[in-house]
């Protein structure tokens, strides 16, 4: 497999739907309550990386079911202008999946979910093989397009057959108002054998490993498989483990809008370095702890970017270029 060759990224699209702050107080004489303002902007975790990572420069495909409603035309835009390639995407009839986020003043956000039958999770083994079946040197996965049934065991099955030609990356991504964390806890070691790379945040270890330090975590899932584990630390940075070599990169001081999209972008940010200097691929046996530290430094950097905005925006190579 060449560098050259693009990052896959597979999973859903999700319309992330703000409520706009109230301007005034609502009024005690008022007949009705004032209307709830949504300001919506296209989002997912897996559409939030392969924007990061077109945007970054890396020749990214993005693998996903598309619907045919207003949102799903958002994204097909959202995407195609940041770069990505959408010639392997499939164009579905079922709705686009809405999350409403409600924002704390601290930038945390609280979300509703609105995806009962939509688009994303419908995926079949059939789709998927024609959607994967361009070369690639990595497969980045997870979030719900995982555990969302019937699609996700589809695309269970498919990373065990990519594996044997690129690198698989996964970001489990727990959503515990969706699926209970016991589902995800019940296929981890299944994911950790089929992943080279493995990618959580410090909550997702919370659900999945509760009581485990990030380096406790780390040995377990290398015991099941996974060679490259990272775990992001919000504020305080980011761990990785390489075969059980631990590499530890702080966070850049920022100032935070809000933290949708970070956990997403640090992971595009990482896959970039790895993908700029032909580690990406196989099965990461010549991949050293300099490259990996690199690749955090990248990521903490693109995550720094998104949360001083609001919403996943990511920036593009060029904003980037123009901090130095």
């Amino acid at each position: 497999m060449t560098a050259d060759h693009p990052v896959a990224v597979l999973g859903e699209c999700v319309a992330d739907a703000f409520v706009a702050p109230r301007t005034t107080p609502p009024s005690p004489a008022a007949e009705s309550p004032a209307p709830l303002t949504l300001d919506v902007h296209p989002g997912g975790g897996p559409a939030n990386t392969a924007v990061a990572l077109a945007r970054l420069g890396t020749p990214t495909r993005f693998l996903g079911r598309l619907s045919h409603d207003v949102f799903g035309r958002l994204f097909s835009d959202h995407l195609a202008g940041s770069g990505v390639d959408l010639s392997h995407a499939v164009h579905a009839a079922e709705p686009s999946t809405l999350a409403v986020a409600d924002l704390a003043d601290d930038g945390s956000a609280d979300y509703s979910f609105h995806a009962q039958q939509t688009a994303d999770w419908q995926w079949t083994d059939e789709e998927l093989a024609r959607a994967a079946d361009a070369p690639t040197t990595c497969l980045h996965t997870g979030s719900l397009a995982l555990v969302q049934q019937p699609g996700g065991a589809a695309v269970e099955r498919l990373l065990a057959r990519v594996g044997q030609r690129a690198t698989v990356s996964l970001d489990p991504n727990v959503r515990p108002l969706l699926v209970d964390p016991a589902v995800y806890r019940e296929a981890l070691p299944r994911w950790c054998a089929l992943a080279d790379i493995l990618r959580l945040s410090d909550d997702d270890l919370g659900h999945l490993r509760p009581g485990a330090t990030p380096r406790e975590a780390a040995d377990a899932f290398h015991a099941e498989g996974t060679e490259l584990v990272v775990v992001t630390l919000g504020g305080d940075g980011v761990m990785a483990s390489l075969r059980g070599e631990k590499i530890q990169v702080a966070a850049p001081t920022t100032h935070v809008v809000d933290t949708v999209g970070a956990g997403d972008s640090f992971m595009a940010g990482f896959l970039h370095s790895l993908h700029a200097v032909g580690a990406l691929g196989g099965r990461l046996e010549a991949l050293t702890p300099e490259q990996v530290r690199d690749a955090l430094a990248w990521g903490v950097r693109v995550a720094a970017a998104v949360v001083a905005v609001r919403g996943a925006n990511p920036p593009w190579a060029a904003d980037l270029d123009g901090e130095r």
